[in-house]
């Protein structure tokens, strides 16, 4: 097959139906895999862990037979699974071996572009005099003495950090460092500072996060953690890496979703969109034009079907896709997107049909689903049955599903 280059061209045209197939086949929701497909699965674009749990959810939408058991092994003494902060300054997890593919791959190329990333720092730095990789520096520098052979949490992690680094400002700069930020009650401003910096140390391969202790999520050396720094790669080849799983997971796509979904500008696409311009094929469907990778368009056009019931987690990577209104109906999104109390998305034979939240006490899960349709009584059994899945995973022995249908 030959690529059409992302500069025009003719566009092939298939049918949105092909696109939301092609998209759950390559996100491992057309059938569960076997458990020994989870590393695969999760290295598909990244599993988001947050909110907490989200991610053991994700992969149980996958993968046959993931336990939080299993899914911890693997992240804390099998050290397989790496959790480190990275597109949108998210925490997430997959699998060790691409590493460089979700730090070094998601870095942008400039440091314009690196502000993008961690929106909010600016006014910081510009009550500082401080560019954004001179902070990143000096608290990379500040790190190691304050992280080694130790796991903090983020807020006792800042705290120390900040102080070391107050050592190096001049008196001017110190005033500033010290002073209360708008970020936090009460949080200095240089405190607020290190703890977006962190977030660069992560993409960096400096830092990672150990699994959650005690409701907290510490930060570790990355060094210390596996025994050996972050493999040294081209950054070219790793943008390039992770756009190729960002296309086969979420194409056909365009350099604007493509952007949000890493967390950046449109405009700072470019560093990894170039990397691929010669492997992209532009397709037409529901009146918008996208590219795909070209090696992908044959599956695009014949994918698989979709079968089976999923209750995703916020955040899930199906649903983090950019263009909403090729699977959910609009006047649903408020529904599914909330920025406050997010709730998780109903997938049922590949169609998201409705929206579920928990509310566990003690060992009892109650779960309501609120339907965008009628749902028939045997698609309410498997939800059902899939709901008691879920009440397991989230250590509960017992689960209640309530169903309300949306007002029309």
């Amino acid at each position: 097959m030959t690529a059409r280059k992302s500069t025009g061209g003719t566009a092939a045209e298939v049918r949105t139906s092909d696109v939301i197939a092609f998209r759950l086949h390559a996100h491992h929701l057309t059938n569960r895999q076997p458990v020994d497909a989870l590393h695969e699965v999760a290295g598909a674009c990244g599993i988001q862990s947050s909110p907490p749990g989200s991610a053991l959810l994700a992969l149980h939408a996958r993968v046959e037979e993931v336990t939080q058991d299993r899914v911890d092994h693997l992240v804390g003494e099998d050290k397989s699974l790496l959790q480190t902060w990275c597109m949108r300054g998210s925490p997430f997890c997959f699998p060790t071996v691409d590493a460089p593919v979700f730090t070094t791959g998601v870095l942008p190329a400039t440091e314009n572009a690196r502000m993008h990333l961690i929106t909010g720092i600016d006014h910081a730095l510009n009550k500082l005099g401080m560019g954004l990789d001179e902070a990143v520096d000096i608290t990379a520098e500040e790190i190691g003495a304050v992280l080694s052979q130790r796991r903090l949490a983020i807020n006792e992690l800042g705290e120390e950090l900040a102080e070391r680094i107050a050592g190096r400002l001049s008196p001017s700069r110190l005033k500033t460092w010290q002073a209360k930020g708008p970020y936090g009650a009460n949080q200095p401003l240089g405190e607020a500072v290190v703890h977006f910096c962190v977030r660069m140390l992560t993409l960096r391969g400096i830092v990672c996060i150990a699994p959650r202790s005690e409701n907290k999520a510490p930060f570790v050396l990355f060094e210390e953690w596996l025994g050996h720094p972050l493999p040294q790669v081209d950054p070219d080849s790793a943008r390039a890496t992770l756009l190729r799983r960002y296309l086969h997971c979420y194409g056909p796509s365009t350099r604007k979703d493509f952007a949000a979904w890493v967390g950046v500008h449109a405009g700072d696409a470019g560093p990894w969109w170039t990397t691929l311009e010669d492997e992209l094929t532009l397709v037409e469907f529901d009146g918008r034009r996208a590219w795909i990778l070209a090696d992908d368009l044959e599956a695009l056009q014949s994918p698989p079907e979709a079968r089976g019931v999923r209750l995703l987690p916020p955040r899930d990577p199906y649903t983090q896709m950019r263009d909403r209104d090729t699977i959910v109906d609009r006047k649903h999104q408020r529904q599914v997107w909330k920025s406050v109390g997010e709730p998780g998305a109903v997938l049922a034979d590949g169609t998201i049909v409705g929206i579920w939240r928990p509310r566990k006490s003690g060992r009892k899960l109650a779960l309501t689903v609120q339907t965008f349709r009628s749902l028939s009584t045997e698609l309410r059994k498997r939800v059902g049955e899939e709901a008691g899945h879920v009440a397991e995973l989230r250590g509960a022995s017992a689960v209640q599903v309530t169903f309300e249908d949306t007002p029309r």
